[in-house]
């Protein structure tokens, strides 16, 4: 079975572009798979009955795994088995009639509209690492980027005029993602004078720059944040990852269209972006309010906050 497993992982490594991480993980739990298998005498990839892989799963709930940890290992189990079929290597795929087991999920923690005009507006932007980080906190809380997308933003890779950027992601897969006209007027205000002023003499070819020439670390980033949040007066725990997840919020929630906000999320299951859906009775409330003919006449009243924001930095919430 050695064999086939190295075929596979070469194969995702290769063909389907997974990031090392995933590509480790799937070796792993493949590995456990496989000595599963043998404790009961199967060697032979022929020999897989579904009622195998059934009692593999059961073994890993006995060992008290998370649901998610179990959906995990029959992703790799079912992606191996059916790269075996694809290969011709054998005919039956065992895992065809086998459910994933359902996870509860947690739902993301995200900030009120309030929280974010406040974060936003914590940078001194009189000096030129204030108007830098000010730029970055609206482009990412305007585009939803996964932080390391944000730090490895290059010069080319933001397009002012047009309206977008090129987002670099997992399994370096690119995306083209809008930017809100606020989030690109202060990385215009940012890119006109303060960019060249912390860079000094020296070249980046990073679009956030440090005093060093450096382009940001996902770490200083996490550190900037807590320091404006602090600044801001948030107590609840922040990291760059919640802003996405207010980001995908906020659209959710002034009805943007859920494969919309999954494209510019780069999720590749549009059941990822589905978590998004949740909605508090307040805010289903001012939706009948708004839409059904008998609610209450709210438009133009309340939610101005809201309105702008959607319009202006969610980029697509229009």
């Amino acid at each position: 079975m050695e064999g086939y497993l190295d075929a596979f992982i070469a194969f995702i490594r290769a063909e389907r572009g997974l990031s090392g991480k995933t590509v480790d993980a799937y070796a792993a739990d493949l590995a456990v798979y496989f000595a599963d298998l043998k404790r009961k005498g199967i060697t032979d990839v022929v020999r897989v009955h579904p009622d195998d892989i059934t009692g593999h799963l059961t073994t890993l709930n006995s060992r008290r795994l998370s649901r998610r940890s179990q959906a995990r290992h029959l992703a790799a189990i079912r992606g191996f088995h059916r790269f075996l079929v694809a290969e011709k290597y054998v005919e039956k795929d065992p895992t065809e009639d086998i459910d994933t087991p359902r996870s509860a999920r947690k739902l993301p923690i995200f900030l009120t509209l309030e929280e974010v005009e406040q974060l936003l507006a914590a940078p001194d932007e009189s000096t030129p690492a204030g108007m830098r980080d000010k730029a970055m906190l609206e482009v990412l809380y305007a585009t939803g980027l996964r932080v390391s997308e944000l730090v490895g933003l290059g010069i080319n890779d933001i397009q002012l005029g047009a309206g977008y950027l090129v987002a670099k992601g997992k399994g370096a897969k690119e995306r083209i993602v809008p930017v809100g006209t606020i989030a690109a007027e202060k990385v215009r205000t940012y890119l006109a004078g303060p960019r060249q002023l912390l860079l000094g003499e020296r070249e980046s070819k990073a679009l956030f720059v440090t005093p060093r020439g450096d382009g940001f670390t996902r770490q200083g980033f996490w550190k900037l944040l807590k320091r404006y949040a602090l600044k801001a007066g948030i107590r609840k725990p922040l990291s760059p990852h919640k802003l996405r997840h207010s980001f995908a919020t906020h659209l959710v929630e002034r009805g943007a269209d859920l494969r919309a906000v999954q494209a510019m999320l780069g999720h590749a299951d549009l059941a990822t972006t589905q978590i998004y859906t949740h909605v508090n009775s307040a805010r289903l409330r001012a939706v009948y309010d708004n839409a059904h003919p008998r609610g209450d006449d709210v438009r133009g009243r309340g939610g101005a906050l809201g309105g702008r924001v959607a319009r202006k930095r969610a980029a697509g919430g229009t």
